[in-house]
C-alpha cells in the first residue's frame, strides 16, 4: 500500500511506478483545469511494507521528499491518547 500526500490530500494506492506516473499525470490535469499549482517540494510519498529504494524512486518521479511513519496529518499525530 502506498501513500501519496499532497497538502491535505491523502491517495492511498497500489506501489508501482505506472501508479506514480498515473498519479503524477492526476495532478497535472488538476493543474490545467484548476489554474492551481501543485507544490511538489511540500508534498510527500511514503509506504507501508514498500522498500525504502522503491519508496526513492517513486519521490524521484514526483520531485518530493519522502514521509516517515508515524507521521502528522492536519494536526493530528496519528496516535491515540490514553
Amino acid at each position: 500500500m502506498r501513500c501519496f500526500l499532497y497538502d491535505d490530500t491523502l491517495f492511498f494506492c497500489k506501489a508501482s511506478i505506472q501508479t506514480v506516473l498515473t498519479l503524477k499525470a492526476i495532478m497535472k490535469c488538476f493543474e490545467l483545469a484548476s489554474g492551481l499549482k501543485v507544490n511538489y517540494s511540500k508534498s510527500k510519498v511514503g509506504g507501508v511494507g514498500v522498500n525504502i529504494n522503491q519508496t526513492k524512486v517513486f519521490a524521484s518521479i514526483l520531485n518530493c521528499d519522502i514521509i516517515k511513519t508515524p507521521f502528522s496529518y492536519l494536526g493530528g499525530d496519528g496516535r491515540r491518547e490514553s
